[in-house]
C-alpha cells in the first residue's frame, strides 16, 4: 500500500433531514442506515481503506463525536481523531489536516471524502481516485470527481468542464450553484455538467499552497500552530485558536478561486444519502415499493412508503401512500415524502415545543 496516500474522513455533519434516527448526538454516519451490518462511517472507512494505509486516515469530526469515532472504528488511534472544537464549515478543518499531514509527510497525496455517502462499486472508486493521485503527484492541480447527472436534480451543485478535453480528468470551467429546475435541464442537455459530490484529491502541498495565495488570514492562522502540530501541544494550540477561523466552505474559499481545478467522471454508482428519500431510493423494495429497514411489516393499500423501526418490531401500515414512517424511542415521525425537505424545520418547531432531548 502506497504510504503517500492519506485520506481524511469528514464526520462532523449532524445530517438533520435524517432526524429521528439522526440527532445532534448521535448523527447519521454513525448509524446503519441501509440495515447492512455496518454504519456509514465503517463503510466509508473500509472503503478508504482498501488503498489508504490504515495510520493515514483521519478522522475529521466535532469535539462531541470524539468517543462514538473510537468506539465504531477500533482500528484508528486517537491522534488520528482530528477534533474541531467549534464549527466552522469546511475550509477551515480541511486546512488543519492538511498542515497536519504535509508535516507528517512532505510528499503526501490526500483525498477528503464525506463519511456518509454510499458507493457500491468499490473498486471503481479506488480506481477514479488512485488516478487522481497520479496526477496530483505530478501537477500541482486540485482535482474531484464529479457525478454522470440521472436527472435534473435541483437539490446539488453541479461542476461544468471543458467541452473540449478529451482527457480522462478534465479541465473545470467553473463551479455552478443549485440551479433551479430550468437550469437544471439546461445543463443535462449541454452534456458536460456534472454533480458536485464532494470528494476532493491533491497533494498536501498544493491545497496548503492554495489557501496562502486565495485565504492569507486562514493560512497565517493556522500556520501559528505548524509547530505543535502532531505534538502534545496541538490541542491547546487549536482550541484556543480554532474558533477564531473564518467560516466558510472549501467551495468558495478554495476552488472558486482556483485556475487548476480537474474533474474526473465517476466510474461508480454513487448516492449521498441526503435525504429519506435518497435512502428510499438506495434500498430494495417490497411488492408494493415500501422499503423497509429493520421493521416486520405488514401492508394494507399502502404504497411506496419508507418504513424503518428497531429490529424485529412490527409495523402495521394501512392506507399510507408515500409516506416517511420511522419509529425510534420516544419518537415517531409519519410524514409525506414529497415534503422531506421540509423535515429539519419540523425538527426545530420539536425543539421549540418539547426540548432539544427529542433532537
Amino acid at each position: 500500500m502506497n504510504k503517500n496516500y492519506y485520506a481524511v474522513l469528514m464526520a462532523g455533519g449532524v445530517g438533520s433531514r435524517f432526524w429521528p434516527i439522526s440527532t445532534s448526538e448521535n448523527p447519521k454516519q454513525f448509524h446503519d442506515m441501509l440495515g447492512t451490518g455496518d454504519t456509514l462511517i465503517q463503510k466509508t472507512f473500509q472503503r478508504l481503506n482498501k488503498f489508504v494505509p490504515t495510520e493515514n486516515i483521519l478522522i475529521l469530526t466535532n469535539e462531541r463525536y470524539n468517543d462514538l469515532v473510537l468506539e465504531q472504528l477500533p482500528m484508528v488511534k486517537q491522534e488520528q481523531v482530528v477534533l474541531e472544537p467549534a464549527m466552522r464549515n469546511t475550509a477551515p478543518c480541511i486546512l488543519y489536516a492538511a498542515m497536519k499531514i504535509q508535516k507528517m509527510n512532505e510528499d503526501a497525496v490526500m483525498i477528503v471524502a464525506p463519511s456518509d455517502h454510499w458507493i457500491e462499486d468499490e473498486d471503481a472508486f479506488a480506481k477514479d481516485v488512485t488516478a487522481c493521485f497520479t496526477k496530483c503527484e505530478t501537477e500541482d492541480v486540485l482535482c474531484t470527481l464529479g457525478i454522470k447527472p440521472s436527472f435534473p436534480n435541483t437539490g446539488f451543485g453541479y461542476i461544468e468542464y471543458n467541452k473540449a478535453d478529451k482527457a480522462p480528468i478534465k479541465k473545470v470551467n467553473q463551479f455552478r450553484e443549485k440551479p433551479d429546475y430550468e437550469t437544471a435541464k439546461d445543463f443535462l442537455a449541454q452534456g458536460n455538467f456534472l454533480w458536485n459530490a464532494g470528494i476532493f484529491m491533491w497533494s498536501a502541498k498544493t491545497i496548503v499552497n492554495a489557501f496562502q495565495n486565495f485565504q492569507p488570514k486562514q493560512y497565517a492562522l493556522f500556520r501559528d500552530g505548524l509547530v505543535c502540530y502532531n505534538t502534545d501541544d496541538e490541542k491547546k494550540f487549536i482550541s484556543e485558536n480554532y474558533p477564531k477561523a473564518e467560516n466558510i466552505s472549501i467551495d468558495y474559499a478554495i476552488l472558486e478561486n482556483s485556475k487548476a481545478i480537474y474533474v474526473k467522471e465517476a466510474t461508480f454508482d454513487w448516492n449521498d444519502l441526503g435525504t429519506w428519500g435518497s435512502l428510499y431510493d438506495k434500498l430494495d423494495k417490497d411488492e408494493n415499493k415500501n422499503a423497509i429497514v429493520n421493521a416486520k411489516v405488514l401492508t394494507e393499500d399502502a404504497n411506496g412508503n419508507m418504513i424503518r423501526s428497531k429490529a424485529g418490531k412490527v409495523v402495521v401500515v394501512d392506507g399510507l401512500n408515500d409516506y416517511i414512517i420511522v419509529d425510534k424511542d420516544e419518537v415517531l415521525l409519519i410524514y409525506p415524502k414529497t415534503k422531506e425537505q421540509d423535515i429539519k424545520q419540523v425538527l426545530n418547531k420539536v425543539k421549540d415545543t418539547f426540548g432539544d432531548e427529542f433532537a
